[in-house]
């Protein structure tokens, strides 16, 4: 019994401040160009669950693609309309080599390094950050998760009182200083808040919001669906400036 009110402690303590840290408010930016046509893209996490999904969509759009990947083995496919660039998110140089001449960048950057704490996403965002600035990148998409600032709890109790506290802390933790590394940049970006994420097919229906998710069950969407989202926010301006979360 002691146990578990200690955990159940350690649990409402880590919330707060995921909530704490994470972006809680909407920060919408002025002039962000609406209706300029982007259409060489950067994806960074294009081995990824959700980064695959970019990478196939963003053909399927017609968009010109670079993938920046560690080990361009990991990634079969080949297209006419996309480069495939050997690099690490954590090398600066490498970042700032693939992020010269693009019109935007998307990140689905992620790793598996669950029990231990890393900045692998909050360095990485950095090193992405600097080089768009550098080079005049405007526009910025990249996922982070429910369950941080103000969507702390949104993924239902299985994941607000296990996975989260007992699994993904020191994930977490680095995402919430990721966004605020996203927010503090003077880039058009958007950051997007997916539910747990799942390999169903696409539906192409969802919904999305600052106020999506669950309190209780946990709020699922398909990566697929994730890409769709993410993608759209190259052509739509309506979220820029804000966090969104997308959730079936």
């Amino acid at each position: 019994m002691t146990f578990l009110l200690l955990f159940i402690v350690y649990a409402i303590v880590l919330a707060a401040g995921l909530a704490r840290r994470g972006l809680r408010s909407v920060t919408k930016i002025s002039g962000a160009r609406s209706g300029e046509l982007l259409t060489r893209v950067l994806i960074v996490g294009a081995t990824g669950g959700t980064g695959r999904q970019l990478l196939a969509q963003a053909l399927e759009r017609e968009y010109v693609v670079t993938a920046l990947v560690r080990d361009p083995g990991t990634l079969s496919v080949e297209h006419p309309r996309l480069t495939v660039v050997r690099g690490d998110v954590l090398e600066y140089s490498t970042v700032e080599k693939a992020v010269r001449g693009q019109d935007a960048v998307i990140s689905a950057l992620g790793h598996k390094r669950f029990f231990i704490p890393t900045r692998t996403l909050s360095e990485g965002t950095r090193n992405i950050l600097h080089a768009m600035e550098t080079h005049g990148v405007r526009r910025f998409v990249c996922e982070t998760s429910l369950g941080i600032g103000d969507s702390v709890g949104r993924m239902g109790l299985y994941y607000s009182l296990f996975v989260i506290p007992v699994i993904l802390p020191w994930y977490f933790w680095d995402k919430t200083r990721q966004e605020q590394l996203i927010a503090a940049s003077k880039l058009e970006w958007v950051v997007v808040r997916p539910a747990a994420l799942t390999n169903a097919d696409r539906r192409g229906v969802y919904r999305h919001g600052r106020t999506i998710g669950s309190f209780v069950w946990t709020a699922r969407i398909a990566r697929a669906d994730v890409a769709d989202f993410m993608l759209k926010q190259l052509e739509d301006d309506s979220y820029v400036g804000t966090v969104v979360g997308v959730c079936w």
